[in-house]
């Protein structure tokens, strides 16, 4: 059995076990034919998609993980712990159940994802031995025979292999433990090599000699970016993602990413946007090839400009949306859009900054806060009649007197959702203190019926 999903490993079963034994134990067992070839190309199908979404350096980790370097990328992302949850989270939409890890190191990474049992994992900088010392010899990617070998000698832990001397085991064994413990401490560089979509827009440029200064490198940007353009504009297309790879003469890469919100070829905008970035880089001894690509790329064709003397152009503000998401990251900047829903907290939704106008609005003639908490909070309230609007509310601490009140505007919940909200109603108002400050209130339950709600009050907004 070469491998087995979450349900089999609860019910007692095992990778390596015999699948007779496996059928025996567990009755009605679906066994399916492995098809090593077919499990390759959905990784590297994987590998695409994360090389579009997630970061400009990724690569397949046969035979079931994705190595992925995401310097540089992570601030696109909301930082690398929502990084790590967003990309969980997608995996399993797709019904992929996925594992993940940040370390200083592909072997660190490697062996936490694989053998932590957190769903995701960020080691600190400096700190890989101290997460790997617990770990099974088998993280370390050695050959299952010379994993074998070391049990029978009694290791069974990584940390029990860092305090041994290095000479035996290489005298036994071979350089094999002694390179894979270096490379998961991050003392031996590993290089990824990164996948490349068949086809991807890219343009590269290799140097005689070293380049290292900002300034040399920010004119070869612009060099390369040129370029770019030239291929997108003979295709029709326009980049909406556009990574460059640096590769250093000590064989290491670096990486920067950018993103746009539409389809742009403009060379001195995506020159801009890359080299804001540059300060970010580390060249080393020097940096031989340059590479820049147009990860993601969409139709882009020229517009004919009408020239109006009545209607004033309308302002493009994408090179602003474009400057801002790349330095505080895309889901950081976005705009709120309208939901059909009577539930308020339901009724709006976090679209991009500049996603286009599907033409839905909210209805209704009652007038909603410009800001809405993101939960109710509850409150404390005297009321005279179920129909009446509070006397005083204390919230947050403070007591205010409401000097005037409109309402109350019923609503239903979605009872099509869940069953709790069959009978469910709200009844709003708008209430204003003595200081002229206005709030959003309202009663869970229509004031008499139990089954309506709890009776309890809750401020959901503010106005003004």
């Amino acid at each position: 059995m070469l491998a087995a999903d979450l349900a089999a490993l609860r019910a007692g079963l095992r990778v390596g076990m015999p699948v007779t034994k496996a059928q025996a134990l567990v009755p009605g067992l679906i066994v399916q034919d492995a098809d090593p070839l077919a499990d390759a190309e959905g990784l590297e199908r994987l590998a695409l998609w994360a090389l579009q979404r997630i970061s400009p350096i990724v690569a397949a980790d046969p035979p079931d993980g994705l190595v992925i370097d995401t310097t540089g990328a992570d601030h696109l992302h909301g930082g690398e712990a929502a990084m790590l949850t967003g990309m969980v989270q997608r995996f399993a939409a797709s019904g992929v159940e996925a594992r993940a890890a940040i370390a200083d190191s592909w072997g660190a990474a490697h062996a936490c994802a694989r053998f932590s049992r957190r769903l995701t994992l960020i080691i600190p900088p400096g700190e890989s031995e101290t997460a790997l010392c617990d770990l099974p010899i088998a993280a370390l990617r050695l050959d299952p025979g010379l994993v074998a070998s070391l049990r029978t000698l009694g290791f069974e832990r990584i940390g029990e292999l860092v305090s041994q001397p290095r000479a035996p085991l290489a005298l036994r064994f071979g350089p094999e433990i002694g390179r894979r413990l270096d490379q998961a401490m991050a003392i031996m560089a590993e290089p990824i090599d990164p996948i490349r979509a068949p086809d991807i827009v890219e343009v590269r440029r290799a140097f005689p000699e070293p380049i290292g200064a900002a300034e040399t490198i920010a004119r070869y940007v612009g060099k390369l970016v040129m370029a770019l353009c030239e291929e997108l504009e003979r295709r029709g297309l326009g980049a909406r993602r556009l990574d460059l790879l640096f590769q250093r003469v000590d064989n290491a890469r670096q990486a920067l990413r950018v993103g746009t919100a539409l389809p742009v070829r403009d060379v001195r905008r995506l020159t801009r946007l890359l080299c804001d970035q540059i300060e970010t880089v580390d060249p080393g001894f020097g940096i031989e090839v340059m590479t820049l690509a147009a990860t993601l790329a969409e139709p882009l064709f020229a517009k004919q400009t009408i020239s109006s003397l009545v209607e004033e152009p309308e302002a493009d503000v994408s090179d602003l949306v474009d400057t801002l998401a790349n330095r505080v990251g895309e889901r950081s900047l976005y705009r709120f859009a309208p939901v059909a829903s009577d539930v308020p907290e339901r009724s709006v939704a976090r679209v991009p900054a500049l996603a286009p106008e599907d033409g839905s609005t909210w209805h209704g003639d009652w007038p909603r806060p410009p800001r809405l908490l993101p939960r109710p909070e509850l409150i404390e309230t005297m009321a005279l009649l179920p129909d009446h609007p509070p006397v005083w509310f204390t919230w947050r601490g403070i007591r205010r007197r409401v000097r005037r009140a409109d309402g109350p505007e019923r609503l239903f919940e979605e009872w099509w959702k869940r069953d709790a909200e069959l009978t469910a109603v709200r009844d709003y108002f708008r209430v204003e203190d003595d200081g002229g400050e206005r709030y959003w209130i309202f009663r869970a339950g229509d004031g008499e019926d139990p089954e309506t709600g709890s009776h309890r009050w809750y401020l959901h907004g503010l106005f003004g």
